[in-house]
């Protein structure tokens, strides 16, 4: 039972009550920040943090989800598991597309819930959700503690399991009663997780022998990198293997920041909207070198013609992954770094892969990422292009929504350095970029962290600008604005005959203004991000003619509060290459 109390005068110990076991649960396991919204059923927790402000940092975010966003861009940014809280019911509900979206990611993250007292459990109860049910499919695991003699053990066993192995989110959810109850916490019990076993399996030496021997004898290889190389922390050993071997790589979208961009070796991202030379690459490679990946579909189009005549070595920390998209040829469980260091111990150069280069030079000469450089506004692809260009000697952290200006940000900005790009890659959640912003500026206070958006995503989570002031983080936000849902505005023309079906943004009783997305003045835009930024105290400007853009990104750069650019840019514009869903890289709009 929650009430369950040793008594002091037979431990010798004080009593303490569940909502500081859990708090000092947080401390212990190094946690600094926490993104946490309060409500009845938390309010318990949120005491017993102003206990703590010492140790950690509670930030008030403006929406659930945006804390949960800031959550995971703490984590993104890291390594380390990024925690939320919230309250029962609907602030509980409001964090389930952040969980979903850490464990389509593989993110580690800890949301931690209120939940009403156990007695009117399952009574529909005033804000009463059962929380652990409706996210039971996109956690990693999932506690609805009932004891608070169990909350050490459940805070130790939350945190192991979302850092271990293929990391993901864990919920914990804590009826206000257990909050409320005392007892005299032991943070040293041991754990009981029966069904969860981390075998770290590494790589076995015939194993990598079977990869170096595949290498040495292949003529057109290929290294297909992703998000597990990053969240292993294996990017210097991938570099090391370029420099060995002189083999080629691309990345997926997670995997950006891996291998630097601009290396000549580097062939940019692969995929539906990935470099013409990348796809070709994998399409005619005869080695295939897959780590951290999950050949996820808008990598592969059509699966069956994916790399279709090459041996595959594909190597990830999730068994599962292995063989579920694509089969391999040498299938390997291990953390990527392990497996990529024991390599790099005895791998040799392939013997000459120089016309391979040469062709993939050639390709790179030929079908370059391009745009219409005499374009008299401005065009997103400039405007990403000028801000990387701006931000090449910065430390800076580029997080992004969902959409066309994502994958323009994916292939026009040069990412140098791992945990530098933080994207909701798998889920595709509209709405993340800025809080995730807030959650990388809070733990890097010293870098600049720029949120490329769009203003259907940005509208999202805008409400976050208010967090961004109040608690003094400085982010940026580059809007590039087109007054349309773009990347369904791009399927609309391409695959609906144009018709447009609710992704103007603008007011309807302005229908001349559709279709005018790079025509509209200050005045007539809708809605006014301007205004809206001023009003939350932030700064802000509005741009539309190019030679106002440079100027207005360094003001942006260099404001030391938040700050919204708000670009005008045409909605007519596609982000290309283009593989069409289901579809190969034959059928690929260029």
């Amino acid at each position: 039972m929650a009430t369950t109390q040793p008594t002091p005068a037979t431990t010798g110990a004080e009593l303490v009550n569940g909502a500081e076991i859990l708090v000092q649960s947080l401390v212990n396991h190094g946690v600094d920040v926490i993104f946490a919204y309060p409500g009845g059923a938390s309010m318990p927790l949120h005491q017993a943090l102003t206990k703590f402000r010492d140790r950690i940092r509670t930030i008030l975010p403006r929406h659930e989800q945006g804390g949960g966003f800031a959550a995971q861009g703490y984590s993104r940014s890291t390594g380390k598991p990024g925690v939320c809280m919230a309250t029962s019911g609907p602030g509980a509900t409001n964090l389930v597309t952040a969980i979903a979206d850490a464990k389509m990611d593989s993110i580690p993250l800890l949301a931690i819930t209120g939940q009403v007292a156990t007695p009117v459990i399952g009574s529909d109860a005033f804000q009463e959700t059962p929380i652990v049910e409706v996210c039971r499919g996109i956690t990693k695991h999932h506690y609805l503690v009932t004891d608070v003699e169990e909350l050490p053990r459940v805070m130790k066993e939350a945190f192991h399991v979302a850092v271990t192995g293929r990391p993901g989110p864990v919920l914990v959810d804590v009826p206000k009663n257990v909050q409320n109850a005392r007892t005299v916490p032991n943070y040293d019990v041991p754990m009981n997780l029966p069904g969860y076993r981390v075998e770290t399996r590494m790589a076995r030496p015939e194993q990598i022998a079977q990869v170096a021997a595949a290498i040495k004898r292949s003529r057109r290889p290929v290294i297909y990198a992703g998000g597990g190389v990053i969240s292993s922390g294996a990017a210097a050993e991938l570099r090391e293997l370029v420099k060995k071997t002189g083999i080629p790589i691309t990345s997926t979208l997670m995997g950006l920041g891996a291998y630097p961009a601009g290396d000549p070796l580097f062939l940019d991202m692969l995929g539906m909207h990935g470099s013409v030379y990348a796809n070709w690459a994998v399409d005619q490679c005869d080695l295939l070198i897959a780590l951290g990946v999950r050949f996820d579909d808008r990598v592969t189009g059509k699966v069956s013609e994916f790399a279709k005549g090459a041996k595959i070595v594909h190597i990830d920390v999730d068994p599962s992954e292995i063989n579920k998209n694509k089969e391999a040829h040498i299938p390997i469980v291990s953390d990527v770094r392990f497996a990529l260091a024991e390599l790099n111990k005895i791998v040799e150069a392939p013997e000459d892969i120089s016309p391979w280069l040469a062709q993939l030079d050639q390709w790179r000469r030929d079908e370059p990422f391009r745009y219409d450089r005499e374009f008299d506004g401005i065009l997103p692809q400039y405007a990403i292009e000028t801000l990387s260009r701006l931000c090449a000697e910065r430390d800076t952290i580029i997080t992004v929504g969902v959409g066309q200006h994502q994958m323009w940000a994916a292939q026009h900005f040069q990412f140098k350095r791992p945990r530098t790009w933080l994207s909701s890659s798998g889920l595709g959640t509209m709405g993340f970029g800025l809080p995730a912003a807030l959650g990388a500026q809070a733990a890097h206070p010293g870098s600049l962290v720029v949120d490329i958006d769009g203003d259907g995503s940005f509208l999202l989570n805008i409400q976050e600008l208010a967090t961004a002031y109040c608690e003094k983080l400085p982010v940026k936000v580059l809007l590039l604005n087109n007054q349309h849902l773009g990347m369904v505005v791009q399927w609309e023309d391409r695959f609906h005959a144009g018709n447009r079906a609710h992704t103007y943004l603008g007011p309807i009783d302005h229908p001349e203004a559709i279709g005018q997305g790079d025509g509209i003045g200050p005045q007539e835009r809708y809605p006014d991000f301007v205004t809206i930024a001023k009003g939350f105290r932030c700064g802000a400007r509005f741009v539309k003619e190019k030679h106002e853009l440079e100027g207005a990104l360094l003001e942006m750069i260099e404001s030391p509060i938040p700050f919204v650019l708000d670009v005008a840019v045409p909605y007519q514009e596609h982000v290309l290459p283009m593989i069409p869903g289901g579809m190969t890289v034959k059928d690929m709009i260029k």
